[in-house]
């Protein structure tokens, strides 16, 4: 589409498929080497191949809250593409649904772990590995749950809210040269979401203005944006990508 990234660098985690794969999709279209994360070896290759094989993508498979994995991962990219100048936290779990007065806490501390610390862990051994000294721009991925209160995914909406505070904290602590931004996304057709929308698409949709669900692309192109020139006075922001849902007071 263009070659705006030309020359840089970016891992994408949980990118195998659904939003992360959308991301580096756009991110190869826009001329940048990619490495990709997520706990599925043979979903990761494929995904490589699909973005255009080995001389724009690597794949490095592992749990995204495993320290090992992630020194790997910035290892591999620094090797073989010679940088990381963008970084994008897309992990996120959420394996419980219902009140939180049910919740396993066991279940509650994942979650945490994976969306909140290890998205922290990423960021100190980017910036210590590489950013730190080159400079570059991280954008983490968020969701509307973390904006307003979200029954039934409600610790996913805490640990959602910590990635906004997060970001904005990062953003004021690695300026003036490393730029930090967000996404809060709405219910976006991805395995990850079906069920808030399986079987009734139709009903959820009617709730957005625009009447349609998200597809990873929507995500995908902001993403690229906010990595870009083009938002080079933007730090500390999250952009909601909510087909206007929250205009009615939705989630």
């Amino acid at each position: 589409m263009s070659a705006r990234f030309e020359g840089k660098t970016a891992i994408v985690t949980g990118a195998s498929r659904g939003i992360g794969f959308a991301i580096a999709q756009r991110l190869v279209a826009d001329g940048a080497k990619v490495v990709i994360t997520a706990r599925k070896q043979d979903a990761l290759d494929a995904a490589v191949e699909e973005l255009g094989g080995p001389d724009v993508a690597l794949a490095v498979a592992g749990r995204a809250d495993d320290t090992g994995h992630q020194d790997a991962a910035i290892a591999k990219a620094i090797d073989t593409f010679g940088g990381v100048d963008l970084f994008v936290n897309n992990t996120g779990i959420n394996p419980v649904y219902g009140p939180l007065m049910d919740i396993d806490m066991d279940a509650a501390r994942k979650i945490l772990e994976v969306n909140v610390l290890s998205a922290l862990s990423w960021v100190q051994k980017v910036n210590r590995a590489w950013q730190a000294e080159h400079g570059g721009a991280i954008v983490n991925v968020a969701s509307i749950a973390g904006l307003r209160p979200a029954p039934g995914i409600a610790l996913y909406g805490v640990s959602k809210a910590a990635v906004i505070h997060l970001t904005e904290e990062l953003a004021v602590e690695l300026g003036p040269d490393i730029r930090v931004n967000a996404v809060a996304p709405a219910v976006v057709k991805t395995r990850f979401a079906t069920a808030l929308y399986e079987g009734r698409e139709d009903e959820v949709s009617a709730n957005y203005p625009l009447k349609r669900l998200g597809v990873p692309q929507d995500i995908g192109s902001v993403v690229a944006f906010l990595l870009s020139d083009d938002a080079g006075w933007m730090t500390g922001q999250t952009l909601t990508i909510d087909g206007g849902v929250l205009l009615g007071g939705g989630v």
